[in-house]
């Protein structure tokens, strides 16, 4: 077993909610007009349960013993010096689609794999970690200093997208919508202090986190459902609406563009297979907003409307969130490891007599079996299972039941290299692989030697997990993608040495009390001097 200091997890709004308030959040009524719980206060408090935050460097150093998510993102990191690359890029993406809604032995689904995947990219947030300037020039990479008294204070944004088809709002929340995939424009900063030590307040804290998130689906019309901003969103910020959100279709190939604005980052997702398409940009008017840096003994909790815009005018090593486990600024990232099957729940935990685990390969339920929804309460596949982080390394995430070519296995996320320049028509001539499983590996890897920790991590057996997956490259049309998974027969033209492609262990400096520099190893990372599968 692993240690009881348990990271939760669960899909983006199952562990919103449950972080929020014991208060039921419910959807809207059937004229539309929002519930009293809806309209009521909620928000994404990373202490609490959110697979939505980002990964922090040392969760300890901020939350202490207090819960927190793990998150386990496989990633691939793009780079160019080219003006423009850290705030303005598009991708094409293909959304996966999934086998029949029927379960059975040896058969995956998209939710079973990955709650969320996601484009990121670092943003300006003079509120959030190293808090020691008022100001942030964008698209700067003088913002990319080592001095953290010099840093500005930076956010990390993810255009997150979501799979339709298990449990649904009123239970743990994890589908937007039986067969529908949906999205959200993220952006999460740090209130903490590194110099002196300082963090948020407590009262503040407890409304919106010391890790806080502006979020807001992508709407057909851009306007934000409820205030996105953590001191007034409500429930209503958190609950998909289909007349007002864009939902897409799994195999929909879809343009999303991530560009920068006078008023804040717009993102444009364009479903060129259903010809619809929504946007949404994080700026002031549309309730976006920064939370006042106020340390104790004040008691402050205010919302500064603001217009988020991209920190850097590149994209390399250097350009990174300083606070973040990740090193990474324009990157795609998948969310995995977040779902485990369940004999049988009690409340919203596997129960303490069942077990956990595929038919076959089952072991006494743990610790990490939250969250938990029956297959009675599905939306469309009727599997009882938990969205609790997978600590073991044994749930589906860690299985090879990943896009192979098996119709028993959903299709492969298919996403291109992005695009940057006036025109989008630059490529991003290097590229990176780059996973954060010695931050996730607790019980295994020492942080600060890089002693025991390993590219398969180990399970709660003490064996290595049965698989992790890997990036590849294939055709697409006239042009190449990336995928995710395992080899595919006839489509995989290169697969970059299987899991070796993460490459070594990497160092990265943090700022601790006083401005001292410490050494972690929270990554894997191989930079290649070239781009292997241009758009």
């Amino acid at each position: 077993m692993r240690p009881s200091r348990l990271r939760m997890g669960a899909s983006f709004i199952a562990l919103a909610v449950g972080a929020m308030s014991a208060v039921a959040v419910t959807a809207p009524t059937a004229s539309g007009a929002a519930s009293p719980a809806a309209a009521s206060h909620r928000a994404l408090n990373c202490r609490g349960n959110s697979t939505l935050c980002t990964e922090v460097a040392d969760s300890e150093a901020v939350f202490g013993n207090d819960v927190y998510v793990g998150h386990d993102e496989p990633a691939v990191l793009f780079y160019s010096n080219q003006d423009g690359a850290g705030y303005r890029m598009r991708y094409q993406l293909t959304l996966p689609s999934d086998p029949p809604p029927t379960p059975k032995p040896g058969r995956a689904y998209n939710f079973e794999l990955h709650p969320a995947f996601w484009f990121g990219l670092a943003m300006c947030d003079t509120q959030s970690f190293p808090e020691q300037m008022s100001t942030c020039t964008p698209h700067s990479d003088a913002n990319a200093t080592t001095d953290p008294k010099k840093h500005p204070g930076t956010a990390f944004m993810e255009m997150q997208f979501y799979p339709p088809g298990w449990a649904g709002w009123d239970t743990v929340g994890t589908s937007c919508d039986p067969t529908k995939w949906c999205a959200a424009l993220n952006i999460d900063s740090l209130s903490q202090d590194p110099i002196s030590g300082k963090q948020l307040n407590r009262p503040c804290a407890n409304r919106v986190g010391l890790e806080y998130v502006n979020f807001a689906f992508i709407t057909k019309n851009g306007v934000p459902q409820a205030p996105p901003n953590p001191v007034d969103s409500t429930g209503a910020t958190f609950i998909p609406d289909p007349s007002k959100d864009l939902f897409m279709g799994s195999g929909d190939k879809l343009s999303v563009t991530l560009a920068d604005t006078p008023h804040g980052l717009r993102i444009n997702v364009n479903d060129l297979t259903a010809g619809t398409s929504g946007f949404m940009t994080a700026s002031a008017s549309n309730g976006f907003g920064m939370v006042k840096f106020a340390p104790h003994p004040s008691t402050d909790c205010t919302n500064i409307p603001y217009d988020f815009h991209p920190i850097y005018a590149t994209s390399s090593p250097k350009t990174r969130v300083p606070w973040a486990a990740h090193s990474y600024n324009a990157s795609f990232s998948d969310e995995i490891g977040h779902f485990d099957y369940c004999s049988g729940i009690v409340g919203r935990h596997c129960g303490v007599t069942q077990t956990e685990g595929p038919p076959g390969n089952t072991s006494p339920a743990d610790g990490d079996d939250q969250f938990c929804a029956k297959a009675s309460e599905s939306l469309l596949v009727p599997i009882t299972g938990c969205f609790g982080t997978n600590t073991g390394f044994d749930g589906a995430s860690y299985l090879p039941v990943w896009p192979d070519g098996s119709s028993e296995h959903p299709t492969s996320v298919g996403f291109s290299s992005p695009l940057t320049g006036a025109t989008f028509s630059s490529q991003y001539p290097r590229v990176g692989f780059e996973t954060d499983l010695p931050r996730i590996e607790f019980s295994t890897c020492d942080r600060t030697t890089g002693a025991g920790c390993t590219l398969i991590p180990t399970t709660d057996k003490g064996t290595p997990a049965a698989f992790y997956p890997w990036f590849s490259s294939a055709k697409d049309g006239k042009t190449c993608r990336w995928n995710l998974g395992s080899d595919i027969p006839g489509v995989t033209l290169t697969d970059f040495g299987k899991n070796a492609q993460y490459g070594p262990l990497l160092q990265l400096k943090y700022w601790s009390i006083g401005g001292a520099v410490i050494n972690r190893y929270n990554d894997f990372r191989h930079i290649f001097d070239y781009n292997p599968c241009p758009q």
